[in-house]
């Protein structure tokens, strides 16, 4: 399933960059196989945009390449990636935090 929703956690607590945006598409749809193309669409950013924090992704460790085939690669979130396990603690965190369940506790 692929998830647009454009506020997210990331994206409301750091901000709507490209950046973001893009890893915040990788996370949404954790476990996916993307192009380039569907991350740009996922994200709702411009190909320039994608292609100037691109090399940050795979620099980090951030996404890995699952399959390729002509031109085209497929990548995914590198969920083995220690950058990406804490990523991934802090969006759990971050959905525990702001769930209605803890707002409305918070709120009595």
């Amino acid at each position: 399933m692929i998830s647009t929703e454009s506020e997210t956690n990331l994206v409301r607590f750091f901000g709507n960059s490209a950046f973001v945006r893009i890893l915040d598409a990788f996370i949404d749809n954790v476990g996916g196989e993307y192009s380039k193309k569907d991350i740009q669409s996922l994200a709702g950013i411009s190909k320039g945009a994608l292609f100037k924090h691109w090399h940050k992704l795979e620099q980090l460790g951030i996404v890995k390449v699952t399959r390729a085939f002509g031109n085209t690669k497929l990548y995914t979130l590198d969920r083995k990636s220690p950058v990406v396990k804490d990523i991934l603690k802090l969006e759990a965190r971050l959905i525990e935090e702001t769930s209605p369940k803890k707002a409305r506790a918070v709120a009595r």
